[in-house]
């Protein structure tokens, strides 16, 4: 052994990283299409906000040209949202007196219409930080709409093998599609999309992983944040109800269902029935009004009431334009979900869409809003990426159509409905 071998250092190996720090590829690449998609928006939102004019003077006091972060913390819903933060919920339901909209004596637009969750989480993070409902409420909308995505991609990757086999790449493709839908703009703005979203998938791919004390948890907090829970209700149904049928069936098809799993799957199923009515049991113990919650909404829609589909009547009011995309919508989301590329999706993927959508339209209003709260039926981009699968080229370019249209509407979206036109009514102008 010569002097130089002998003096060399002994090579060294760098220990390797904790398991919880190596970030898979595929979260990266889910990653950077939020990026880009935020980008957009950013810029959309930028260039509207130079555009805006008088506005209801609670919001920016009627001043043009509003700072971004007001922009995005304090207009439409978020307003309402910054109420719940600074100063909570009304013990006493105010009471109309005739002098606006709502004829005297009935329950007046009030907080009690919004969930708690994300105003709540938004107080959390601003008593540590020290910062203020401007600068924190959209940040934190952010952040959850980049966990929302990377949970979308993996519970399409885990709850809907076939759908993936028949086009590979499919769970990002699908991410694409839900970051550039055109209210998707919500997910940086003081709205609770983004954490509805993360619930929503959260809870779908819980149960789909049979990890239902965990999903107890999640579809908990949905009931929360979003008046949404009573669809997963039925998830959880079609799950046990086939995981039963396994249990029962004879051969090498049959699954074993052991008794504590299935006693968790019951107790799920009674969650998730609780966390849909929780919220307004809680507006009729505080303000003493058991209808308190329902008064509430029924504030926001005088001429049409609470009844199911009465929602509906606003189409006699539509133009024949407004008309046709209705119809054409109900037609493209009845195909996506009889099509072959729906029925891919896997059981508790498919009934999440189906039974949302059709809450949706029971009990919704048939305004714009509706446009934004089909974000949480993610499934269904995953069916209309999935429409084309081959060749290969052929697949690409339909995503590459999409999304190019999905990214112009987005624009349109910001610039039709985000800006306020003071006493402007029309089907467009209710994000």
């Amino acid at each position: 052994m010569t002097a130089e071998t002998a003096a060399a250092p002994a090579p060294t190996t760098a220990p390797p990283r904790p398991t919880w720090l190596r970030v898979p590829v595929w979260a990266w690449r889910v990653l950077a299409v939020y990026a880009a998609s935020r980008v957009l928006a950013t810029t959309a939102l930028l260039i509207a906000r130079n555009f805006q004019g008088e506005a209801i003077e609670s919001w920016f006091g009627g001043h043009p040209r509003p700072p971004y972060g007001v922009f995005v913390s304090r207009w439409w819903d978020g307003w309402w949202y910054e109420q719940i933060w600074a100063h909570g919920y009304p013990s006493t339901l105010p009471i109309s007196d005739g002098s606006l909209a709502l004829p005297a004596g009935v329950v007046d637009l009030n907080e009690w219409a919004f969930f708690p969750l994300y105003p709540m989480l938004v107080k959390a993070v601003t008593a540590v930080t020290g910062g203020t409902w401007v600068v924190v409420a959209p940040l934190v909308a952010l952040v959850l709409g980049a966990a929302a995505l990377l949970v979308v991609h993996r519970v399409v990757e885990v709850a809907a093998p076939r759908a993936v086999q028949a086009r590979p790449g499919l769970p990002l493709a699908t991410v694409a599609v839900v970051a550039f839908f055109p209210p998707a703009v919500v997910f940086q703005t003081a709205y609770t999309e983004s954490l509805a979203l993360l619930l929503v998938a959260t809870s779908l791919l819980l149960i789909v992983r049979r990890r239902y004390a965990w999903a107890m948890l999640a579809v908990g907090l949905l009931g929360f944040s979003r008046a949404v829970a009573l669809p997963m209700a039925a998830v959880v149904a079609v799950h046990l109800l086939l995981r039963w049928r396994a249990s029962r069936a004879s051969g090498p098809a049959r699954e074993p269902w052991p008794r504590r799993e299935a006693v968790l799957g019951v107790v799920l199923l009674g969650v998730s029935g609780l966390s849909g009515g929780i919220w307004p049991l809680i507006a009729g113990w505080v303000t003493g009004r058991p209808t308190a919650y329902l008064d509430t909404q029924a504030a926001w829609r005088p001429a049409r009431g609470l009844g199911l589909f009465a929602g509906w009547v606003r189409v006699e009011d539509f133009s024949p334009l407004g008309v046709a995309i209705t119809v054409a919508s109900v037609g493209l989301v009845v195909a996506l979900l009889v099509l072959p590329a729906g029925r891919r999706l896997g059981p508790e993927l498919w009934t999440w869409s189906a039974t949302y959508v059709a809450y949706l339209a029971a009990v919704g209003d048939l305004i714009s809003s509706q446009i934004r709260f089909l974000l949480l039926a993610f499934p269904l981009a995953a069916a209309l990426v999935g429409l084309v699968t081959r060749p290969r080229w052929a697949a690409r370019t339909w995503l590459a159509v999409l999304l190019v249209g999905l990214a112009v509407a987005q624009v349109a979206w910001v610039w039709t409905v985000w800006i306020q036109v003071m006493h402007e009514t029309t089907f467009l102008r209710a994000p």
